[in-house]
Parts: C-alpha cells; structure tokens; sequence
C-alpha cells in the first residue's frame, strides 16, 4: 500500500509535469508564432521548372527582386527543369511547409494533371496556392509569306487544304500545342503540329518557313512581329492587347475561343496561413506598382491580382479546362 504521504508526492509530481508540459507547449507556440510573424529570417528558395532566359523566368525573376526588395531577404530562383515542370513540382511539394521553399505556379501544371497518369503528387491537394502573378497571352502568328492576312482567311485556306498546314509547337502538352487543338476542336480545322522542344527552336523555322504558323506566347514573340518577321493574326485572350492594339481576338472570329498562359506562386500545404498571406500581400503590391506593371507589360503580360482563392479557383478552372482537351485530343506526354 501506498502512505497518504507518497500519494500526495506522486499527485503534486504529476501536477507539476503537466502544468511544464503545458508551459513548453505554450512556449513552443510562442516561438513558432515569433518565427512566422518576423517571417522571412533567411533566404526563400523560388524553384522553376524551365530554362532560364524564357519568358517564364524572366517574370519568376522580376517578382523575385520585388519579394528580395519588400521582405528583407534574398529570394533565390532556382531553374528546375524536367518532366514539363513535374520535377520543380515535386520538389517543393515534398519541402518542409515553412515558407522558404516556394513553386512558380504555370498553365503546365494545371495541363500537367491529366497529361500524366502516375504522378507521384496532386497539386490539388499538395499545394498551398498564395498568388497569381500574371497572364501571359498568346498569338496566332503565320510566317509573312502565307496566304492568310486575317482568321476567317486562315479557316478558309486550313478547310480548303485539309492536313497542309504545319503549326509549329513547343512539344506535347505545352500551351501552343494546347491552343492549337482547342482551335482545331471549335472550328473544325485539320491541323498538322510540328513538335519542337519549345519556342526557341520553333520561332527560327517559323520565320524562315519551314512551318507555316504557331500559336506562341506574345512575350516571345513581340520581337519579331515588331521586326516584321512574323505576322500576327489573333491574340488569345478575350480582349484586345495594348503590345499589339490594332490585332482582333481569336474569339471575335471564333466565338468562345479564349485561351492563355498565368504564373503564380504556391507553396507545400500545411504552411502557415500568417506566411500565405504575407507573401499575397506583397505579391499583390507588386501587380499594383506603376513600374512592375509597366515591365510585365513590356513581356506582353497582364497582370493578375487576388487573393490566394482566387489563385486557387483559377487553378481549379485551369484544370478542368485543359483536361478535356487533353482527353479529347488524346495528347500524351513524349
């Protein structure tokens, strides 16, 4: 049996452990909030899935300078290229949910969702989406010498000569090849895409004729429809650009064709809502800025402010959007 006098020993021993575990808990709380409220104390890791120099990274490191300016640390891009962005992806998907390690969100991973069967991950439910950055809008352009000056012209010439057009892609699955089969679908056209690993490759065949039109990213493009190499029929999007003003839409000939690329930032899921929202903020100061907005529009990009479900929202769209383009083109990865 135990005396009164050890009971009470073994009940002022238990009180006094529970009432330190409590006060570790408390502190440990304290400390996590601390963290997150001075939030970034070392430098933030931006991983992008592409090649540097593209118009993808270039915004990725305009909005990183801004971050690097605004939070006080470095926020370092990091060029993770492979498997169309999956590689960046999983990356950081698989990061600690502290905020230092943070994905570059584009229109390939929403594509990339039902592009690939086996992904090791589901953004979905993987990521935290903060913010989106910006559109990137995309143009039907032929080279100079073909026989179209307009989109009712090109659909006519494309339904006279069935399988004689050669449009130019950036591979399986990338957004011109994507904007190329949602056009075919809605008009009915018999396209033939020419694969090439990008828009690098693809532009200098274009220009030179060996293929005869692309749909591409402005950014890539402006350059050499300013010069007059390449002449633009259709911007993507649902209204007009103010890089290209005189251009139509797509859909004033094609009613209900919109289509377009968008960057964004995400982050693994579980991170701190305080750190999500931090980085919205000053994201979404950025898109605000006179002189941020004026360099995105240099890139043909327009910007796309919100709030992190809105991010998200658009994500979701994104993915339906493309999946039943995917499916019904039956597009596979290379």
């Amino acid at each position: 049996m135990w005396s009164n006098e050890a009971v009470n020993a073994m009940k002022l021993s238990r009180r006094q452990f529970l009432r330190f575990a409590a006060s570790a808990a408390a502190l440990s709380a304290a400390r996590v909030a601390r963290a997150q409220e001075s939030y970034p104390t070392r430098p933030v890791h931006l991983l992008v899935g592409y090649a540097a120099g593209g118009p993808a990274d270039t915004v990725a490191r305009l909005t990183a300078q801004w971050l690097s300016e605004r939070l006080g640390q470095q926020v370092i891009v990091e060029n993770r290229v492979g498997a169309a962005s999956n590689i960046a992806a999983e990356a950081v998907v698989r990061s600690p949910p502290d905020g230092y390690t943070l994905l570059y969100v584009t229109i390939s991973n929403a594509v990339n969702a039902t592009l690939y069967d086996k992904l090791s991950f589901d953004l979905s439910r993987d990521m935290v989406p903060i913010a989106s950055i910006t559109r990137s809008p995309g143009v039907l352009e032929v080279n100079p010498s073909f026989p179209a000056n307009t989109v009712p012209e090109f659909i006519a010439y494309a339904k006279a000569n069935p399988g004689k057009i050669n449009m130019a892609s950036a591979g399986p699955g990338s957004a011109p090849h994507l904007y190329t089969e949602l056009f075919k679908m809605m008009t009915g056209v018999d396209l033939v895409q020419v694969h090439y690993r990008g828009s690098g490759p693809a532009l200098p065949d274009l220009i030179a004729g060996q293929v005869h039109a692309m749909f591409d990213p402005v950014a890539s493009s402006i350059v050499h429809i300013r010069a007059g190499k390449l002449r633009p029929l259709a911007v993507t999007t649902a209204t007009q650009l103010e890089v290209l003003p005189d251009v139509p839409t797509v859909g004033d000939f094609v009613p209900g064709y919109e289509a377009s690329g968008w960057y964004g930032i995400g982050a693994p899921k579980n991170t701190p809502a305080q750190i999500v929202d931090k980085l919205n903020t000053e994201i979404n100061a950025a898109l605000a800025d006179p002189r941020m907005r004026a360099l995105f529009a240099d890139l043909g990009g327009t910007v796309l402010p919100g709030s992190p479900a809105d991010f998200a929202k658009l994500l979701a769209d994104e993915t339906e959007k493309w999946g039943k383009v995917v499916r019904a083109a039956n597009i596979k990865p290379e």
